[in-house]
Parts: structure tokens; sequence; C-alpha cells
């Protein structure tokens, strides 16, 4: 049965953070991330109810939060494994749960304008102007909705040339490269939408697709292997021949007849710790802790607590390639 916990994140938290404002046992964000706040209410909402006192919402705490209603699997599970595995690298890479995480922006702090969504799309490198052109073009009516009065303003520049396209939008920045109000709402307002979340994953087809094709080279075949080399696309660019050597030699050294689903965890492992080393050795234990919580399912990230086959629903079966 489906439960939420210290690091579940999305819409699911968000209902229960706001029912439980409404019942008076929570004060903080109703921002779908189940933190140490959200574990204190629901605590205190067990005790009110003579419940076990675990934190943890499952079947029993539900029932009595949303009483004949059915606690559901997160909506993310129904998602195709494209947009797990884009959510997942985005919330790594934003610190925020679904929908944040496609909405993850930052200002000229690099010298490329802005960047924006799961893959830190830009204006600098021409990357974001056909996200945001396809969005206004598909789906106009959604982003008038949200740029409301200066949407011609938004639609012009977006016909710009890129020059004028960075000068305009350094000029709506602070020193300390945070986009001024009210566009910095606005676009982040545009990340969080569906299409936009779509187009999101259309855009990073290439790049999941180039990871179907490592995870095939290293004889992996899961869902989670998917996301362990996407991952490894978004962050570190690739696996180069020396790398991929290690791994192939470390590969010979297993257990060649374990259990096919022990084989596959240990295959990833040693892919993880491998990439790891070959990172620069500032950034090597971050990378090391993001790709063996992806190899080993579970694990710790900037402070976030993640498990894949809960809260994404990514596990060692394979449906995608």
């Amino acid at each position: 049965m489906p439960s939420y916990q210290r690091g579940s994140k999305g819409n699911e938290v968000r209902q229960i953070q706001s029912r439980l404002k409404e019942l008076g046992f929570y004060t903080g964000l109703v921002d779908g991330d189940f933190g140490g706040g959200t574990e204190s209410a629901i605590k205190s909402f067990q005790k009110s109810k003579r419940l076990t006192l675990d934190g943890v919402v499952g079947p029993a705490t539900w029932a009595k939060l949303f009483p004949k209603e059915a606690i559901p699997a997160p909506a993310i599970h129904a998602k195709p494994v494209a947009f797990k595995c884009l959510a997942l690298t985005g919330s790594f890479e934003t610190n925020a749960p679904v929908p944040d995480c496609f909405a993850g922006l930052s200002g000229d702090f690099d010298g490329q304008g802005m960047s924006m969504g799961v893959c830190q799309w830009n204006i600098g490198q021409g990357s974001l102007q056909p996200l945001l052109k396809k969005m206004d073009e598909e789906h106009r009516e959604v982003v008038k909705g949200i740029f409301h009065d200066d949407y011609p303003v938004f639609a012009a520049w977006l016909q710009e040339e890129r020059e004028a396209q960075l000068e305009w939008i350094r000029g709506r920045q602070d020193p300390r490269h945070r986009l001024d109000e009210p566009w910095r709402g606005y676009f982040k307002a545009l990340g969080r939408t569906e299409e936009f979340q779509q187009i999101q994953t259309a855009a990073a087809d290439r790049l999941f697709k180039k990871g179907l094709a490592l995870r095939k080279k290293y004889s992996l075949t899961s869902d989670r292997a998917a996301a362990l080399m996407f991952d490894i696309l978004v962050q570190n660019g690739s696996i180069g021949s020396i790398t991929e050597a290690q791994i192939k030699a470390d590969f010979a050294s297993l257990n060649p007849v374990p259990p096919a689903e022990q084989l596959e965890v240990e295959r990833m492992k040693i892919v993880a710790n491998r990439r790891a080393e070959a990172a620069k050795s500032e950034w090597m234990e971050d990378v090391r802790r993001r790709k063996l919580t992806i190899a080993t399912g579970e694990g710790t990230v900037h402070g976030r607590y993640y498990n894949l086959a809960e809260q994404y629903g990514l596990g060692l079966t394979g449906s995608a390639g």
C-alpha cells in the first residue's frame, strides 16, 4: 500500500499539508515537501486519533484525515518513465519536489542570462528560447493567463535577437542575479504548468534515449538504471573511456550467477562509484551520493531523503526501451 513520510514529495503531500492546516495541526508552507514540520504535525494528529505515532501517512492515518477516500499512489507513478527520470534529476538539480523541480530558475550568475527547468535550458546558449516559443505557440491562452498585462512584453522579447534577449533579462535582475518580480513569479508559474512540463520532457527526449542506449551498453535493464544513466548525462555529461574500462573490469569480477535483481543493483553501484571517482575531487562525494541513491533505490541527497520506488515509481522492473 502507498504511504507518505519524511522525504515524500508532490501533490499528495500538498493535500496532506492542506488538510492538517485546516485541522489546526500544521502551520508551515503547503509546498508538497514532507519534512520535519509535516512529520511533527502528523504525529500530533495521530496522537489525537490514538493512532500509532510513527509520523507516516499510511492507510490508517489517511482514512482519519480523509474519511471514505482511499489512499492514492503518487500521481507520478502513472507517468511515463521518461517523465519520472526527468522529475528525479530535476529534484536533485533544484532541491525541489514535483512540479517545482520543473520551475527551477536562475539568473545571470553564469553569463547565460537566465536558466530554467529541469535541465537548466538557458538564453545564452539558445536552448531555452525554443521551449518558450513552443509553449507560446501551442498554449497561448495558458501563457496569457500567467503573464496577463505583461504578455505583450513577453511575446515581443521572445522575438528579439539573442543579444537583445540577454540584455533585457539581465535588466530584470538584482545584483545577486535573482529575477525581479513579477517576472520571477511569472516564469516559475509557467514552469509548474502541465503543458510546460510536457514540453520539457519532449526536449529531454534525446538525452533520455541516449540514456537508454547507455543502459543497454552496460547490460542493465531496469527503469532505475534508465534513471541512473539519464542523471549521469545531465549532471556529468558522459562516461569516459577510462571509466568504461574500469566498469567493465569490475563487472567481470562479480559473481556471475546471483539473482537477477541483485546483479542489476551491483552493476549500478559499480557504475555509480566509478563515475563519481571520475568527477572533480570537490564534487566527487556529492556525485557518489546522488548516483548511489539511484543505484540502491534510496538515500539522502542535499538533506532530502529519496525512495525511488515509493516517490517516483522507479523500480527494478524495465518498462522503457
